[in-house]
């Protein structure tokens, strides 16, 4: 205890002169890993966690725990050319109703004026196998059990086989997982919920259960984390987004050359006389139609009804 009144003691204001306003590297280190976007990622079937597109922690761990503060609506992606592991690259088209592509796609990337006519989402379309190239995918904002009074907010982008399907015991997809909270009247933000990898799927894919209620304090320190900022960057933002990746458009092949023509020199002409002529009317071009962003959804399944 002496050694620690020594050490963290009141600083003479000779110390307090010296130090003056300099910046402390260490804290300013570690802030830098507490802020940004985080993220955490099943790739490979391992929990990733990673800080503005940069890979800090892997958990060997099989099971997860933490507590959903907000969801997005189900949405779909599609990404052009081989998947390469551990690469992040922006997707060529998506949609966050799953019927038309979003604003925010460019004209030349879209693959079809609706979901429904898109060709990508025709069974077979995908690179490998029988699946959808264009493919479900659902973001959550979520929050480790560990730090549920750190205000640290984490994307989790679940697959298709992680959103649907039917429960078998314990085991329940988000879907059913929603159900299930439903029928017991529970709110999924006043819970934690574990996260488990399935040992059973050739695919990273997870499943989810109740754990224990949140006490009093910890459900004071997580409500308002359903506006908090980080979290509507998590259901709102594409992994690529949030690595700080950004989509780009379809580069075209430049137009075909064309030789230039040797062009014969007019005969001089008479000079005449110039008639006045009315002056031309300015046609203004009408502007395109305004589009109004949708309302970000609520949690998934209602689970605040």
């Amino acid at each position: 205890m002496s050694n620690e009144l020594t050490l963290f003691g009141k600083r003479s204001s000779a110390a307090l002169s010296l130090l003056g306003d300099i910046e402390d590297p260490l804290a300013k280190a570690l802030g830098n890993n507490g802020g940004g976007n985080k993220r955490i990622s099943i790739d490979g079937g391992v929990f990733r966690e990673f800080i503005n597109g940069k890979e800090v922690r892997v958990s060997e761990e099989r099971a997860m725990n933490v507590v959903i503060v907000n969801a997005a609506p189900i949405s779909r992606m599609y990404f052009a050319g081989a998947y390469v592991k551990g690469k992040v690259s922006p997707p060529t088209c998506w949609s966050k109703d799953c019927e038309t592509p979003d604003e925010a796609v460019p004209v030349e990337n879209r693959q079809s004026a609706k979901c429904r006519d898109c060709p990508q989402n025709v069974k077979g379309s995908a690179a490998a196998g029988e699946g959808r190239a264009c493919r479900f995918q659902q973001r959550l904002a979520v929050v480790l059990e560990s730090e549920v009074n750190k205000k640290s907010i984490h994307q989790i982008t679940l697959p298709s086989t992680s959103i649907f399907g039917d429960a078998e015991g314990n085991k329940m997809p988000l879907q059913a997982y929603s159900r299930y909270l439903k029928a017991h009247n529970t709110h999924a933000i006043s819970i934690v919920t574990e996260m488990r990898f399935d040992l059973e799927s050739s695919t990273p894919k997870l499943v989810f259960k109740p754990v224990r209620a949140l006490e009093d304090a910890e459900l004071e320190d997580v409500i308002p984390l359903r506006e908090h900022p980080d979290a509507v960057k998590a259901i709102t933002l594409t992994v690529s987004q949030m690595d700080g990746v950004t989509p780009k458009a379809k580069e075209l092949p430049p137009p075909p050359k064309q030789e230039a023509k040797p062009v014969k020199a007019a005969p001089k002409a008479a000079p005449v006389e110039v008639e006045a002529v009315e002056e031309p009317v300015k046609v203004t071009k009408k502007s395109a139609p305004t589009v109004v962003k949708d309302d970000i959804a609520d949690i998934v399944g209602n689970w605040d009804d």
